[in-house]
């Protein structure tokens, strides 16, 4: 697929892009944003079949990948939120020379749980996937509850999210379905040795899609990276601790 993504830049100095996780698009980072500009350039995407990308339509995996890296700066730090963390992730495995420093927020190697392994209960999935099927809107709904559950500002990051969300073209529900594959299916655990740039791992401590333990998890696949886990955030530290989650990624994108 050669049409060009959505792309949002602002600011100026170093490149940084940032990349949405399922059922939202790039104007989710938009308070974020509007605190990095002044020092960073920062590039946020709406992926294929999301946001005033919807009209795309499905990409696979390694095409949403393969998508992004076309269009992204030639370098640059990539920062990757739930599902947008395996894109970040897979991108500096495939392109290293095209990713400077490596962040993943409220992130995983593997989503689907399995023996061994804390994360999304297979069901679930399941069931996200046969509801997308009758009403698509109320499924992204109830994904962003999901996400939220067990946040202090559990209403307010909600009603954040949605507003974000719903003032861009609603995400392409074909593309909803490949994204829910991807969550079930996509395991790279085996490769993050692999990885050679700086990596910061982010969690919220409350978060019921990505495990705490897996925190724990990847303390072990990764041992050379930084872990920062917000002691009271769910799974969307940027949004309920803003002004942390801003700090912490400053500190770490200035040590390197």
């Amino acid at each position: 697929m050669t049409s060009s993504l959505y792309w949002q830049t602002e600011g100026e100095g170093s490149d940084l892009v940032l990349i949405h996780g399922w059922g939202m698009n790039g104007a989710v980072w938009q308070p974020t944003v509007e605190k990095l500009r002044s020092q960073y350039r920062v590039h946020s995407v709406d992926l294929s079949g999301y946001g005033h990308s919807a009209e795309l339509g499905s990409a696979d995996f390694d095409e949403m990948v393969e998508q992004v890296l076309t269009q992204a700066p030639a370098k640059a730090a990539w920062l990757g939120w739930s599902l947008g963390g395996l894109i970040a992730t897979q991108a500096a495995l495939t392109a290293p020379d095209r990713v400077s420093q490596l962040i993943t927020v409220a992130s995983s190697p593997r989503f689907s749980a399995e023996k061994g392994w804390r994360g999304i209960k297979p069901v679930v999935l399941s069931q996200f996937t046969e509801q997308l099927k009758d009403d698509f809107t109320l499924t992204v709904e109830r994904f962003m509850a999901l996400q939220a559950m067990g946040s202090p500002n559990a209403k307010q990051d909600i009603k954040q999210v949605k507003r974000a969300v719903f003032s861009r073209p609603s995400p392409n529900q074909a593309a909803l379905a490949t994204g829910l594959a991807i969550l079930a299916d996509i395991d790279l655990r085996e490769r993050l040795s692999q990885l050679t740039m700086p990596v910061c791992r982010m969690y919220g401590r409350l978060d019921g899609l990505v495990p705490i333990k897996v925190a724990q998890d990847m303390d072990t696949l990764l041992p050379n990276s930084s872990k920062v886990v917000f002691e009271q955030a769910s799974h969307a530290p940027f949004i309920s601790h803003s002004d942390e989650f801003i700090a912490e990624l400053r500190y770490f994108l200035e040590q390197q």
